[in-house]
């Protein structure tokens, strides 16, 4: 795909706090997903990925794993690929109808970034260096980020409103749109009532599942079929599922949401950021090992 090949370094960091978060995760999910992929990183895997990082990540891949929001404003043939549209009240995706931009050029999804970018860090251990011709840093950076996207339910959301961001809400007594209560007012919601407003409690709290409660399931989550590194066709069709039976379902334009919401949502917003950290892990092991 020609929009991701970069033939010069360009600065990483320096557009790191100069924006708004917009989209996605908020940072707190994002940050979440990178933190517990990291720490299931093999040892070739999280030897690579400190080389790849900037400087000023400390070896900290959650520390920038926002990083791909932020650069929307400079990059802006990348804001097609945080999201996927789908037929409305179909609750199914299916790629090559629906992984395109608005105007129609395939593969613009944020299920064809994934691939493409998981590609391109597969040149990371060319014979010939100078052969590489992508920025492998931020082909990390956007496969990390991309990775949180498509386990967020309404990244893979209908498509006349945009993946519920023209949907207005009242979360309990703030106005928002439904998008944005998927992105951050779960989690910041919970974070305030169960973590002590700390995001690394709620960190602790998904590995402690991850181990325990879902370890029964968490090899089922890493696996990919016929070989490939990276499976995002399937965690796109559990994201339209869950859109459908969790997010959409029972919201209406102007709808007040409250705790009846927050507790029932609450559990499938945890199990997709830990879906997304297993999965970052077991792609960027596949890659590198």
């Amino acid at each position: 795909m020609e929009y991701s090949k970069l033939n010069v370094l360009l600065p990483i960091v320096a557009f790191l706090f100069l924006f708004p978060v917009v989209h996605g995760w908020g940072l707190d999910g994002h940050y979440t997903v990178c933190k517990i992929a990291q720490s299931r990183l093999s040892k070739a895997a999280a030897d690579a990925v400190e080389k790849l990082l900037p400087a000023s990540a400390n070896g900290d891949l959650a520390s920038v794993c926002i990083w791909a929001d932020h650069v929307k404003f400079r990059y802006h043939w990348s804001s097609a690929l945080h999201y996927i549209d789908t037929p409305d009240n179909l609750c199914n995706y299916q790629y090559n109808r629906d992984c395109k931009d608005e105007n129609g050029v395939p593969d613009r999804c944020v299920a064809g970034a994934i691939n493409n970018y998981t590609e391109q860090l597969l040149s990371y251990n060319s014979a010939n260096e100078n052969a590489i011709t992508y920025n492998l840093t931020e082909s990390l950076l956007f496969l990390s980020h991309f990775m949180g996207d498509i386990h967020q339910p309404l990244h893979v959301g209908f498509t006349s409103d945009r993946g519920a961001n023209t949907i207005d809400v009242h979360w309990y007594t703030r106005k928002t749109v439904l998008h944005h209560v998927w992105d951050s007012n779960i989690i910041e919601t919970a974070e305030e009532r169960y973590d002590d407003s700390n995001v690394d409690e709620l960190v602790d709290a998904l590995q402690k599942n991850i181990s325990t409660g879902w370890a029964d399931q968490v090899k089922s989550w890493e696996s990919c079929s016929g070989n490939k590194k990276t499976c995002p066709d399937i965690y796109a069709t559990e994201g339209i599922k869950a859109a459908c039976a969790w997010a959409y379902k029972g919201v209406s334009e102007g709808s007040t949401l409250e705790d009846d919401y927050f507790l029932t949502r609450f559990p499938i917003v945890q199990q997709r950021l830990a879906q997304g950290g297993v999965r970052l892990a077991a792609t960027l092991n596949r890659i590198f090992t």
